[in-house]
């Protein structure tokens, strides 16, 4: 049996430490917040009207297979603890222009169906001859990559891919360019190139093989889960507790302790005392672990290229405004956002707000998490990373985010969804904040921007190792909980 220490209760965290426990090892789990569930956040606003239940973080729930799996190895069933609700459509989205919409399901031929209704029959074989592809990449990426630790290029190189997965795949080619080849119509080009964003990528250089993203996503299915996904925390949390696990918040670890080329343990802010441990596995983002937890100036630096942040509005609406769960407002310049997000600090371009983004809308149609009569709406837009880097926005400049706020709205009225005269309240979360709230460097969301190579869960010490959505096999809470299997695995049961 094996001393654990788990950094971080984010979800790949606690389903690490799940388990871990489940094959018999001691595990402690060290929080920094007052709460679990990491970037799965929460947030309730009090009204006259009632009480509104927001998540901060994810708002689509996919691939269910990968829970199923992880609460089956742990001795429970998934169905005892979350109510999944299943989406159709699980995103619409509306276009520049005519706001013409499109609307995604789970059901591939219906899809096709749907996209010959608003585009003809064209852009319906395009998008056959590239749901092709990406069934082929994600076999691939699913079989050799994502089950697996891979801890260099090497490993990438070493993987026994078959002639037709390597042209599927396009090493060297950009989703940008994979959607230009397939796709005649600007429209569904625009839809393919918003799940570089998943990876917290810009589509012009995000590696074609992300289209397995929607493959995964359009193939399986979407889910909402009733009270919200912030309820994975909670029974993630409950299973880590039933089986053992110590779960302690408020506890930020400082130093990671790794001498002679093995961890020893953790330093744990306010306490003299380390934290022993056999093994360590780091639930926070990489550059975290190799800038302040154990330096490492090598490691580091391969960590520059920092993914895309969000800016948030969360709004109180009366009435009922006829949205979808998830509503993405496309903008007329998608090229022009993705200029402004990432700047170009080489040419001396500095970041900055979007002045035309796409919008993400989220509105449940769930009673438990807005009073009767009104909405809660989740909105989202790509926004740079927080710091005073050229590739990066200092949002707490007095003035910059109230500014920013009032800009969305404007742009959601343009764009057909004018709530501005329905707000009973409004807050506003930025990058900065998601910072001071989960540790997130700079509150990018995914750590590094997409790739195929994600920092290594094998770190340089041996017991240590990272978990989550930083490192491999990537974000997103399946690939989360696939990053938590991985590490399991590697560290092996107690007997």
């Amino acid at each position: 049996m094996a001393r654990i220490v788990v950094i971080g209760a984010g979800v790949g965290g606690l389903a690490t430490a799940a388990r871990l426990a489940v094959t018999g090892h001691e595990v402690t789990v060290l929080e920094r917040a007052g709460t679990v569930g990491g970037k799965l956040g929460r947030y309730a606003h009090h009204t006259p009207e009632g009480v509104w239940h927001f998540d901060t973080g994810p708002s689509l729930f996919t691939l269910p297979q990968v829970f199923h799996d992880l609460f089956e190895a742990t001795g429970a069933k998934l169905d005892e603890y979350l109510d999944l609700v299943p989406l159709d459509p699980i995103v619409r989205h509306v276009f520049p222009g005519d706001g013409q919409a499109l609307d995604s399901c789970a059901d591939p031929d219906e899809f096709v169906a749907r996209i010959g209704a608003a585009f003809g029959d064209r852009s319906a074989a395009d998008w056959r001859g590239l749901w092709r592809r990406a069934g082929r990449v994600w076999a691939a990426s699913h079989r050799d990559i994502l089950r697996r630790t891979v801890d260099s290029p090497r490993d990438l190189a070493a993987l026994a891919w078959r002639l037709g997965d390597l042209a599927a795949i396009g090493p060297g080619r950009s989703l940008r360019g994979l959607g230009r080849r397939h796709l005649s119509d600007p429209r569904m080009r625009m839809l393919l190139d918003r799940y570089a964003t998943y990876t917290g990528a810009d589509p012009r250089r995000a590696p074609a093989a992300l289209v397995a993203v929607p493959y995964a996503e359009l193939a399986y299915g979407g889910w909402y889960l009733r009270g919200g996904l912030g309820t994975l925390a909670d029974a993630l949390l409950s299973r880590c507790l039933d089986l053992g696990v110590v779960v302690r918040t408020d506890a930020a670890v400082t130093r990671i302790d790794a001498a002679g080329g093995r961890v020893h343990g953790v330093r744990v802010a306010g306490s003299a005392a380390p934290v022993p441990a056999d093994v360590v596995v780091a639930n926070v983002d990489a550059l975290t672990v190799y800038r302040d937890l154990l330096p490492d100036p090598r490691r580091l630096a391969a960590l520059t290229d920092r993914s895309l942040a969000g800016f948030v509005l969360l709004l109180g609406v009366r009435g009922d405004s006829g949205l979808a769960h998830h509503t993405v407002f496309f903008p007329r310049d998608y090229d022009a956002e993705f200029d402004a997000v990432f700047g170009d600090p080489g040419r001396g371009v500095r970041a900055r707000p979007a002045p035309d983004p796409t919008v993400f809308v989220t509105a449940a149609d769930d009673p438990a998490v807005r009073p009767d009569g009104h909405e809660a709406w989740f909105v989202l837009v790509n926004a740079p990373r927080h710091g005073t880097a050229a590739s990066a926005v200092d949002w707490r400049r007095p003035g910059l985010a109230e500014a920013y706020a009032d800009r969305i709205l404007d742009v959601l009225a343009e764009r057909g969804a004018d709530v501005r005269d329905r707000l009973v309240f409004r807050e506003i979360r930025t990058p900065a904040d998601l910072d001071a709230a989960t540790g997130a460097p700079g509150g990018a969301i995914y750590g590094t921007a997409g790739g195929l190579l994600r920092p290594a869960n094998r770190g340089p010490a041996a017991g240590l190792w990272l978990v989550g959505g930083s490192s491999h096999p990537g974000g997103g809470l399946p690939m989360v909980t696939m990053s938590a299997e991985i590490v399991a695995e590697a560290v092996g049961p107690a007997w």
